[in-house]
């Protein structure tokens, strides 16, 4: 398999900043885990919080919910996860490596073989003469469930049987009577989550892009079903308008319209937004219309009654469902891939990430001019607190020059650096360095709160 230039320097970055690191790394590693380091994990969640801002704190129609990875059998039956949820597989005849069929389709030059049928992956394979990574014949194409199996308890049996769950959506689904008995929502109304699922993928791959174990934010809106159109085209909206909020290009983002046969069994429309990787154009984030598929099943299974009764007229219906879903990897990665830089700034290379302030792991970094000078450490302290206090999120650094410490920051995307030199014990004013120009400017210590504070509303 190719490599990538682009791809591989920010792989670098991330393990040599402690942004990312292999999992189990001690040990060897483990394909599709990884661990997000000090500066991984701040970017995570300020990704994961500005969702939560934009699509719960911000809207009125938007509940949270956080519900358990393990669920019974039972729900991933009635939905059809356990015959539906799988991949294409193709195995390496002579040494029995199992591989994704589509992704191999594609590294050979097939296009959207994502959602193509079994057999014809199958005609596919055969005509073009597609042989495994090591060069040897393969088998047909099969599918293959991706729910990780395990079980629950000290019994045993089938009657222990679970599953990691491999969406967010039905832990949504399975409290949606629990919510409208609570909180009485008028429709349309949302239910929102962030948390772990887990794929049991056939070939895990891209850095941080195919995992086994990841993180969903996923939002299920319950609408009536003549209002789908409406409320589908307002949610595409919505997606593009977080894109851009988090600082993806328009030109490196693409809709992508799956027809009827690469549709989840589920879903009556969707929508993959795409994104311009090193690696190619992936899947970025998806919008389906779930019709009532799965409140509709639950209620066949569990024989509860599962419908909305609409508080001014006593009308009682099934609601349909909108499902806004995004990867926290997935984008995660693409934010990366859109803030890496290089430029060159006084007569040296450098490399540094745009990332928007509200998002940067590191908001402010505080430099005293000279380690060795006591005087100036203290003060360079005294205001790293106080900016602490503040806005969050700032680090102290006096390790090499002044040079060497820009670029540091400089790499793991910090908007702003403050050098307190001997000049600040005079008059009180520290330098502001900005990070994209280089550019310095002199601000009164009494300033610097509200001057910065401003970037990062």
């Amino acid at each position: 398999m190719k490599t990538n230039p682009l791809m591989e320097k920010i792989v670098s970055l991330c393990k040599r900043r402690g942004f990312v690191f292999p999992g189990s790394e001690l040990y060897g590693g483990i394909a599709g885990m990884w661990d997000y380091g000090p500066l991984g994990v701040e970017l995570r969640n300020n990704i994961r919080d500005l969702w939560w801002k934009t699509f719960v704190h911000e809207r009125d129609d938007i509940f949270g919910l956080d519900s358990a990875i393990l669920m019974k059998k039972e729900v991933w039956e009635a939905t059809g996860h356990t015959k539906e949820f799988s991949d294409p597989i193709v195995e390496d005849i002579i040494t029995k490596k199992r591989y994704r069929a589509d992704s191999l389709l594609e590294d050979n030059g097939i296009e959207n073989a994502d959602g193509m049928p079994a057999e014809e992956m199958t005609e596919y394979i055969k005509k073009k003469g597609i042989k495994s990574p090591e060069g040897n014949p393969l088998s047909e194409v099969r599918t293959f469930n991706l729910m990780f199996k395990t079980t629950v308890g000290a019994s045993g049996g089938e009657g222990s049987v679970s599953y990691l769950r491999p969406e967010t959506a039905q832990g949504i689904f399975v409290n949606y009577k629990n919510i409208i008995d609570t909180l009485y929502p008028s429709i349309p109304f949302g239910v929102a989550q962030v948390g772990k699922a887990f794929r049991n993928e056939i070939s895990p791959r891209d850095f941080i892009f195919r995992l086994r174990e990841m993180e969903q934010m996923e939002i299920e809106y319950f609408i009536r079903e003549k209002k789908w159109e409406e409320s589908f085209e307002h949610w595409r909206k919505e997606t593009k308008n977080f894109f851009e909020t988090v600082g993806l290009p328009s030109d490196m983002l693409y809709e992508h319209e799956i027809p009827e046969e690469g549709r989840a069994h589920y879903s009556k429309r969707t929508i993959d937004f795409e994104f311009q990787y090193p690696f190619g154009r992936k899947e970025l984030s998806g919008l389906a219309y779930r019709t009532d598929y799965d409140l509709g099943k639950h209620r066949e299974f569990s024989g509860m009654a599962l419908e909305y009764t609409d508080k001014h007229t006593g009308e009682k219906f099934t609601p349909h469902v909108i499902e806004p879903s995004f990867g926290v990897e997935r984008l995660v990665l693409a934010v990366l891939v859109s803030a890496y830089r290089e430029d060159e700034m006084d007569g040296e290379s450098r490399t540094y990430l745009c990332f928007k302030p509200k998002l940067a792991p590191v908001r402010v970094a505080v430099f005293p001019l000279l380690k060795n000078k006591p005087e100036l450490v203290k003060k360079a302290k005294e205001i790293h607190l106080a900016l602490k206090t503040d806005i969050g999120r700032v680090w102290f650094d006096d390790n090499g020059n002044i040079g060497k410490r820009y670029r540091r920051q400089d790499e793991i995307g910090t908007p702003f650096c403050i050098t307190v030199d001997f000049d600040t014990l005079e008059d009180n004013t520290v330098t502001v360095r900005e990070r994209d120009s280089g550019k310095q400017k002199r601000v009164s210590v009494a300033e610097l709160s509200p001057y910065l504070s401003e970037y990062f509303v």
